[in-house]
């Protein structure tokens, strides 16, 4: 009786206590999502940023050094101003694909349980995953505007910082999110390809990626102020040109809000077991 009680006692002094939040737990989990994708680096890292040089280099080949003939980018560098639009549209790209396809690659292999099963709340499943697709989308951010700039395919000069922060920031949170929505939602890869193809591409080939949106007759004008993706590339752009099509003022509050509502949305599935639980 003695040895029962003894050999209890020490379980309870090796049971590992946690605090409001599991440190150790948050950070293992955002660590596997980075190490995730850095296991294949050359796939989700170096292939997308050759994507964005040949989109330069296409572009350039095209248009040269032509500047823009109208609107607010009229006398501009059109590769300059084609550059940002390149970036932030990898950020979304790969911000989307990080958490997408771990969650839907945990589903198809039963492997969701490997982080529902440990301590770890809803809130900390939510910033650990998110955290992961922010690091690959700025990383990947990163690399493609150095590549830019030391091929000398455009040159960009950093106007002011603190719009690149936030909205590079802010659009890998918000894609990240909507990853992590569509990955617990979805069945089976189909069902992610489509959101892909009907939901980012479309809007973010619409968000003025490409080109000044007040070439766009109505109702395509409109429709791309509605449009979130176009708040990231044009606040963003801001950063570098020094000039913006839409209110920074508006696109902080738009990003600011989806970024929030994301989150918020993320947390809430993670809560309820949505597609997850049984």
């Amino acid at each position: 009786m003695t040895d029962t009680l003894a050999e209890h006692s020490s379980a309870q002094r090796h049971v590992r206590q946690y605090g409001k939040i599991n440190g150790v737990g948050l950070w293992t989990l955002f660590k596997r999502e980075i190490g995730r994708f850095m296991k294949v680096w050359m796939q989700t890292v170096f292939a997308p940023v050759v994507t964005t040089l040949l989109y330069m280099t296409v572009f350039k080949l095209a248009f040269g050094d032509r500047g823009r003939l109208m609107g607010d980018f009229e006398g501009l560098n059109y590769i300059n101003f084609l550059a940002p639009g390149l970036i932030v549209m990898a950020i979304l790209q790969n911000a989307f694909q990080n958490t997408s396809s771990s969650l839907v690659q945990s589903k198809f292999n039963s492997t969701y349980v490997d982080f529902l099963m440990p301590p770890l709340s809803p809130l900390e499943l939510t910033a650990g995953f998110i955290g992961g697709s922010v690091v690959r989308g700025l990383i990947v951010a990163a690399i493609s505007a150095l590549g830019i700039q030391l091929s000398g395919l455009a040159d960009l000069n950093v106007v002011h910082v603190w719009p690149i922060i936030w909205f590079s920031l802010t659009s890998a949170i918000v894609l990240g999110a909507l990853g992590a929505i569509g990955g617990i939602w979805a069945e089976k890869f189909d069902h992610l390809s489509a959101v892909t193809n009907f939901v980012i591409v479309p809007l973010t080939f619409l968000s003025g990626t490409f080109y000044d949106i007040k070439v766009m007759v109505e109702p395509f004008h409109t429709l791309a102020l509605l449009d979130p993706f176009f708040y990231m590339i044009d606040g963003f752009r801001y950063g570098f040109l020094g000039v913006s099509n839409g209110s920074l003022v508006v696109g902080v509050w738009v990003t600011g809000s989806l970024s929030v509502a994301g989150i918020f949305a993320v947390w809430l599935m993670f809560r309820s077991g949505y597609k997850l639980k049984a």
